[in-house]
């Protein structure tokens, strides 16, 4: 596929699934990290120099954005898509989840400076070079929970819900200049490190409410993602892709 892929948030979890994915399907990989950089370096040294490198920068903040995106374009000459997956701050932990009258609107904002302020930051900075191509792909990570809330958690939800719009907002204005967006949603995951504190007795739940039965993994996640960030995905756009096993259906 021979693609360079920006994946913020991908020192480990979720994101460093991908990473491993979009590498095996032949592409080069920007691994971003915030805290996590002994991870990061480890990764990319394990995917290999000629395939991979570690570039630091806090997604909520502009200058650290406009830094990362420099440096990946300095490095491999090109970014050709950019995969919006850092989560800030957040475990989904049932038990810990705070009722909705305790909220704050700070847990709010938390979120959406997370999700929906990181993915602009990160889009707006890498879409001169997406814009001069003619070509160029933006994928966000979603969740299957604003459909079905199986847990509630309020300001994460709220915030993911919203990158749709922004999403669909950037599909239809820039694909004229060739440059696509999708957001793959996927159902709770088994298991990253913000699922580690995820109770046994909702991921049972989720598992005899699917129908084939099973968790989401991280890699089914990621075999998605690699698969939108290849030629065979060109053709598709503004797409919000549910991976849950059929939890939820569109």
């Amino acid at each position: 596929m021979d693609r360079t892929v920006l994946v913020t948030g991908s020192s480990r979890g979720l994101g460093a699934c991908i990473a491993k994915a979009l590498v095996q399907q032949g592409n080069r990989v920007v691994i971003n990290y915030y805290q996590s950089k002994a991870a990061a370096e480890e990764l990319a040294s394990k995917l290999g120099k000629e395939n991979a490198v570690a570039i630091y920068a806090d997604v909520t903040n502009r200058q650290d954005v406009d830094d990362l995106v420099k440096q990946a374009t300095d490095h491999f000459g090109q970014i050709d898509v950019v995969v919006n997956n850092a989560l800030v701050n957040f475990k989904f932990d049932p038990s810990k989840q705070k009722p909705f009258t305790e909220l704050t609107w700070a847990d709010y904002q938390s979120q959406l400076d997370g999700t929906l302020k990181a993915a602009f930051n990160i889009v707006q900075s890498v879409m001169p070079q997406f814009m001069e191509r003619q070509n160029g792909s933006v994928i966000s990570i979603g969740t299957n929970l604003y459909q079905n809330p199986v847990v509630p958690y309020h300001e994460y939800t709220t915030a993911k819900a919203g990158l749709i719009g922004f999403t669909r907002n950037i599909a239809s204005e820039l694909g004229q200049y060739g440059i696509k967006a999708n957001i793959v949603s996927g159902g709770l995951l088994k298991t990253t490190d913000a699922s580690s504190v995820t109770t046994p007795e909702v991921f049972d739940l989720i598992a005899q409410s699917t129908p084939i039965k099973k968790v989401t993994t991280p890699e089914d996640v990621a075999n998605m993602v690699a698969y939108l960030c290849s030629e065979f995905a060109d053709g598709i756009t503004g797409q919000n892709i549910t991976v849950d096993g059929g939890l939820t259906m569109n």
